[in-house]
């Protein structure tokens, strides 16, 4: 799970390269590829099994939280004496699990039931106008730190990465786990800005409010899709709106020539 939160950032955050580099990737998934046309219908195959995974993964991992109060308050006062820092990661594993559990199933429930609304308009369209851009900020730290902390915790279990040294080795580890938190937040909070400035590009800059390409809507179809008349509607959405200055100049009467006399 936590290389596939680091693959599905690589795949989000196409939309850094382009527009159509995002609509690509999306459209590769559906298959559109190398079966002649889109199914979105894939693409809720592999949220499902994601999801089942993820169910699975945190039915397991409720096993290890205090299962009581008292639990609760044993653990808090153990790790206050102890100061170990692995013990307060894994308790930030905990309380970005249990975080997960709430946030991450309202994503994948989304991505489960309208897979075919996944590409750049149509999800800068659900991260803003959807109001869903405070879930994904959230999501964005706890699924991270928590797949960050997860590798580094799996990474000293089996001894990958062993210098022969222990505190050398997790001091390398340590410095590995920062590097990815800080290179992975990052790159999500940009990615989750550049679809926020879309979105307020479609909205601010044309006529036009939302844009999506649902079946049917625009020129979409997923049997025979019109992409120059998508392109057009796009293009029209995020054109920026003309100024009252350069509208009154266009307007304007152009005076006949007149000849010069000979």
């Amino acid at each position: 799970l936590a290389l596939f939160l680091m693959a599905h950032m690589a795949f989000v955050s196409s939309i850094l390269i382009s527009h159509d580099a995002f609509y690509t990737v999306a459209r590769f998934f559906e298959g559109a590829y190398f079966l002649g046309k889109p199914y979105p219908i894939l693409v809720s195959g592999v949220v499902a099994g994601v999801l089942a995974l993820f169910i699975g993964h945190a039915w397991l991992a409720l096993r290890k939280f205090p299962a009581g109060f008292r639990q609760y308050r044993a653990f808090v006062a153990h790790k206050s004496r102890l100061r170990h820092g692995d013990t307060s990661l894994w308790w930030l594993q905990v309380w970005t699990g249990f975080a997960l559990f709430f946030l991450g199933t309202v994503h994948l429930y989304g991505m489960l039931t309208q897979p075919e609304l996944i590409g750049p308009y149509e999800s800068a369209d659900r991260v803003w106008t959807g109001n869903l851009w405070p879930l994904y900020l959230l999501l964005l730290f706890a699924a991270e730190l928590h797949a960050s902390v997860g590798l580094y915790r799996l990474a000293l279990k089996w001894g990958w990465f062993d210098s022969g040294n222990p505190n050398r080795s997790r001091r390398r580890l340590r410095w590995i786990k920062h590097g990815l938190s800080a290179f992975f937040i990052t790159l999500g909070l940009v990615t989750l800005g550049a679809y926020i400035d879309l979105a307020f590009r479609v909205k601010d800059g044309g006529t036009i409010k939302r844009v999506v390409f649902s079946n049917g809507k625009f020129g979409y179809s997923y049997a025979d899709p019109d992409f120059e008349k998508m392109h057009q509607v796009v293009q029209a959405a995020i054109a920026p709106a003309p100024t009252p200055a350069a509208t009154a100049t266009s307007a304007a009467p152009t005076a006949p020539a007149t000849a010069s006399a000979p």
